[in-house]
């Protein structure tokens, strides 16, 4: 299949898949945390599949990997912060499980990229 947008990428696809898990997830989050954990979480899901897009239009490979090598600092920002909200007692272990199996699925496909760039 020939990739002829950002949307393509299957790395891009699964990237907006966590974020939509982040923002279902964090709905269930105390009130108080709407500009704490809540925000923090979202911000750094949703700048993972924003940074593959806007490398992917970027002109130059090395451009490129820079918004690459963002997205993947987006997923360690975003890894621990499931741990912080296991142990607040807002996620249960078996959805921070999920969660941190998603991030490091999304982070070995971001790695794979920048090696072929």
């Amino acid at each position: 299949m020939k990739i002829r947008n950002f949307r393509d990428l299957k790395v891009w696809q699964s990237g907006k898949a966590l974020a939509m898990d982040i923002y279902i997830l964090t709905r269930l989050f105390p009130r108080k945390e709407i500009y704490g954990l809540i925000s923090q979480m979202r911000r750094a899901a949703v700048s993972i599949p924003s940074n593959i897009a806007e490398g992917f239009n970027r002109f130059h490979s090395k451009e490129y990997r820079h918004f690459l090598y963002m997205a993947l600092g987006s997923c360690a920002e975003l890894e621990t912060q499931p741990e912080i909200a296991c142990e607040l007692e807002y996620f249960k272990i078996g959805e921070r499980d999920k969660i941190l199996e998603h991030i490091d699925h999304e982070t070995r496909m971001l790695r794979n990229l920048i090696k072929k760039l």
